[in-house]
């Protein structure tokens, strides 16, 4: 969506983002502005986790976003549906929770794959 400033014949887009971290977070927002080196500043941004079907829009405002961070920025069709109907909103502190337990359970299949490593299963 292109929106034409009313006293100069300015463009600017208005596009809802979606802003891939190199730490794995997933940040959604409207482009305010970005540079020659994808430093993005993204306006009503929100941190969007996910774990298993349930998911969490966690609010972060106005963020600006280091461009040596960004991994990929793909553009959301505002018309369209984000997710799959079969995905779970909950508040910030169940999907916290969820998050924890899916880090344990991670955590613990690591040292259990460590311990069984002298079967040498290659």
């Amino acid at each position: 969506m292109v929106v034409k400033h009313a006293s100069r014949d300015l463009s600017i887009f208005i596009e809802k983002l979606l802003v891939l971290l190199r730490d794995g977070r997933k940040l959604l927002g409207l482009l305010r502005s970005f540079d020659q080196f994808a430093n993005v500043i993204l306006e009503g941004a929100c941190e969007r986790v996910i774990v298993g079907d349930l998911y969490c829009d966690i609010p972060l405002g106005l963020y600006v976003i280091r461009g040596e961070n960004v991994v990929l920025i793909g553009e959301l069709d505002l018309e369209k549906e984000e997710l799959p109907s079969r995905m779970n909103p909950v508040s910030e502190a169940e999907i916290k929770r969820a998050q924890k337990a899916e880090r344990e359970a991670t955590d613990l299949k690591g040292s259990m794959r460590k311990r069984m490593e002298f079967l040498d299963f290659d």
